[in-house]
């Protein structure tokens, strides 16, 4: 039996603090800057932040942002069904298992708290120790200890928790003025949907000035096509990737941006006057589902025992084949599983036409928005912003959990001010004594501090990356560049 350790961290509740309404108000009210904010940081302990600041061409601005200082250090948490978290009766279970084995553990309940999609929660951990920053390799040693015994641990930095913090905090800034800046916005895939790519490879070859990472990719696809984007995309009018009903996007049009709630809608009619929902636009089909592959796709369509129809530049079918082959340029290909392979093969005969018709729709005013070549769309993973206040939709954007709500992360975010300016964040994160990250609430009010209106979080993680004129301006927490499945593009 190994012996008896002290548990250096109370048990507590632990309740994840928030800034109080009147600052959400009193920033929501603050107008339009031409610079950064120097004081008020919404993060930590009060103070003035570090900021730098670098003209980048005319209208963009890029800052850097440092505030904070670590105070934070080490703890082993105990896992239970392979999470840190659970019920109260899980974490007192592990806990029992633990004492039994002649540790001594801290069962703490914590709050995540709710956001406007989805209610706060409570959940418990299960803990032990409390270490520095220099004292990681002692922690590391509790964990083998709790190895040995069969229970499985992993050392937790206590800045990530998403709960009261020092910091740091060490933020890019990039601002541009549409009445400076002579320049547009685009969305990039890259060299294809289905191949990822770095922001700063597509900011090359595209000859951009900056750019930043985009919306979320699907990492539980196929290993040769986790490229492909969670949720909607459109580059220059084509829709390559269908939207998520309800989940929030960035709309690029020009120098314009704006934020925004989208559906998409795709369909086909044949010849013989059938007419069908596509699911889905560059993706892997589920059962009994129509998907619609274009040449921007990248790699040969699944082999999965259904039907496509080859259809060229106008609608008409040039080829009906089994499933699994190439998309020759100018050509899409509609494929179908189980009984859409069937609508393939009865409405999609050779030299008919078929009809598809494209269909984006912004929620929040129930419009149509136009797909025309000069047209970007972006999706996000969490809405942060509306109006001015905050509005976190974390159910909707598939994000309500206490990973994505409370802990913190490396984060990419972008906001619109009531001027029409643009406003790309990255916060550099787990790197404990260095920069700690923010959760979704603390993206909002920095997105709130900084003067956005409107604001989105993008993807994050070892994605989080910021390219101004051809370098990595952030610090991505990989230690390199990842590649992305998309990402936003400012062009002069």
């Amino acid at each position: 039996m190994p012996r008896r350790l002290t548990a250096g961290l109370a048990v507590l509740s632990l309740l994840a603090t928030v800034a109080p309404a009147s600052a959400y108000a009193e920033t929501a009210t603050r107008p339009a800057r031409t610079e950064l904010p120097t004081t008020g940081f919404p993060l930590g302990e009060p103070g003035a932040v570090t900021q730098k600041k670098k003209a980048v061409t005319a209208g963009i601005d890029l800052f850097t942002v440092l505030h904070g200082k670590p105070a934070d250090g080490y703890t082993v948490s105990l896992l239970m069904k392979g999470k840190d978290f659970g019920s109260q009766s899980d974490a007192e279970a592990v806990a029992e298992t633990a004492r039994n084995a002649g540790f001594e553990v801290g069962v703490q309940q914590f709050t995540r708290p709710g956001v406007a999609d989805y209610p706060e929660g409570v959940a418990y951990t299960v803990r032990l120790g409390l270490w520095t920053l220099k004292q990681r390799k002692e922690a590391e040693k509790v964990v083998k200890q709790l190895k040995d015994a069969n229970i499985k641990a992993k050392v937790d930095f206590l800045g990530d928790d998403g709960l009261q913090t020092t910091g740091p905090w060490d933020m890019r800034v990039l601002t541009v003025d549409p009445r400076a800046f002579g320049g547009s916005y685009h969305a990039s895939l890259g060299t294809s949907v289905a191949k990822r790519e770095t922001p700063s490879s597509m900011a090359k070859r595209a000859g951009a000035i900056a750019a930043v990472n985009g919306g979320f990719f699907n990492i539980h696809t196929d290993k040769n096509l986790r490229g492909e984007p969670v949720g909607i995309s459109v580059v220059d009018g084509r829709l390559l990737s269908e939207a998520l009903v309800g989940r929030s996007a960035l709309i690029l049009k020009r120098d314009t941006a704006r934020i925004t709630e989208v559906k998409s809608t795709v369909t086909a009619s044949s010849a013989d006057g059938e007419r069908t929902t596509i699911n889905g636009v560059n993706r892997v089909a589920a059962s009994d589902e129509l998907v619609l592959y274009t040449d921007e796709f990248g790699a040969k369509t699944p082999a999965d025992e259904g039907a496509e129809a080859v259809l060229d530049d106008k609608g008409q079918v040039l080829e009906l084949r089994p499933a699994g082959g190439k998309i020759a340029r100018g050509t899409r290909v509609l494929h179908g599983t189980g009984i859409m392979s069937d609508w393939v093969w009865s409405h999609a005969w050779e030299t008919w036409k078929l009809k598809i018709t494209t269909k984006v729709t912004d929620l929040r005013n129930g419009k149509g928005i136009p797909l025309t070549p000069e047209t970007s769309i972006i999706g996000g993973g969490v809405g942060l912003v509306r109006d001015g206040h905050p509005r976190i939709i974390a159910q909707a954007d598939g994000q309500a959990n206490v990973n994505m709500i409370l802990r913190r992360h490396p984060r990419t975010m972008a906001g619109v001010t009531k001027s029409g300016k643009l406003i790309l964040v990255t916060v550099d994160g787990r790197k404990p004594g260095v920069t700690v990250g923010a959760s979704m609430v603390e993206a909002a009010q920095l997105m709130l501090w900084l003067g956005a209106r409107q604001a989105i979080n993008l993807d994050g993680g070892g994605s989080s990356a910021m390219v101004v004129k051809g370098k990595v301006v952030n610090h991505p927490s990989d230690g390199v560049e990842r590649g992305v499945g998309d990402a936003l593009l400012i062009l002069p």
